[in-house]
């Protein structure tokens, strides 16, 4: 009733999912970073991706790890795993009671399973798109999932999808390793809201900017004056000079507003947030010219 991949670039891992089945994201999912990523579906027992993930750290490869862990389970003939290392290596599993179309494609870094599909296309799709893509793993994760999705996905439907990539400090502020973790629990598009929902995330904690993609402060000083005043943030004159109280307003909204993991110590503005702030300025009807 899912489909699913598990996938590594030797130092992002992570899983995309989708299913017909309510909040897929608290279940199926489970990975460690600098260890790997496990897929548990199919009357999914996610006891199994626990396992599978410590004897991953202790040094197993996958096709062991996963053949000791279901060797655990009685009703292992009713699972579908997937599992990938961040050494490279991937496996999968699918149960002989697993509904049809059921099956698996392993590649390399990589591994994509479903149950309860339209078709062998499903998997294909993804396994394509994973390969052709590129861009960072999370990229690559949607662009699967999306591939997938449209390929038929679940033959039942549509309802949840999630993405979860783990990088060595690489989430909020330097302080986590979730480099993203997102969920859609019930939804008549869940992938497509993902791919939203994965926009705001990106604009907001990810960096991951275009270097070319920045503004001086200066060229805009009296635009954001203005903005900023208009905002409440700032109270000088519109005198076109980035001083620092212009600097101190523009923090303050900019921390308001989630952008703290955005904020640059020179004199640049990434282009993304000042185009935020130009979009917020022209939803809350300032007057503005920019």
């Amino acid at each position: 009733m899912t489909f699913s991949i598990v996938a590594t670039d030797g130092i992002d891992v992570g899983i995309a999912v989708a299913s017909k089945f309510i909040a897929v994201g608290a279940i199926v999912p489970q990975a460690q970073a600098k260890v790997g990523a496990v897929a548990s579906q199919c009357y999914a027992n996610p006891r199994l991706g626990s396992l599978i993930l410590k004897l991953l750290e202790s040094g197993l490869n996958t096709n062991d790890a996963l053949s000791k862990a279901l060797n655990e389970d009685s009703d292992k003939e009713e699972r579908q795993v997937g599992v990938v290392s961040i050494r490279g290596d991937a496996t999968a599993y699918t149960g002989s009671k697993c509904s049809e179309y059921a099956g698996h494609i392993v590649g390399s870094g990589y591994a994509v399973q479903g149950n309860i599909l339209t078709g062998p296309g499903v998997l294909e799709r993804m396994a394509r798109a994973f390969e052709t893509k590129r861009g960072e793993l999370v990229d690559k994760l949607l662009d699967a999932l999306s591939a997938g999705d449209a390929a038929g996905g679940d033959r039942r439907g549509r309802q949840s999808a999630a993405i979860l990539v783990l990088r060595p400090s690489g989430g909020y502020l330097g302080l986590t390793d979730t480099y993203v973790d997102l969920r859609v629990d019930d939804h008549p598009d869940p992938v497509a809201e993902l791919r939203r929902l994965f926009s705001i995330w990106e604009l907001t904690l990810l960096n991951r900017e275009d270097p070319n993609d920045v503004i001086l402060k200066s060229s805009v000083a009296s635009t954001v004056q203005r903005i900023l005043k208009g905002l409440g943030f700032y109270n000088g004159d519109v005198h076109g000079n980035w001083d620092e109280a212009t600097e101190e307003a523009f923090k303050a909204w900019a921390g308001l507003e989630n952008f703290e993991n955005k904020i640059r110590n020179d004199d640049k503005i990434w282009g993304s947030v000042y185009r935020y702030l130009i979009n917020e300025a022209r939803r809350r009807g300032l007057l503005i010219n920019d």
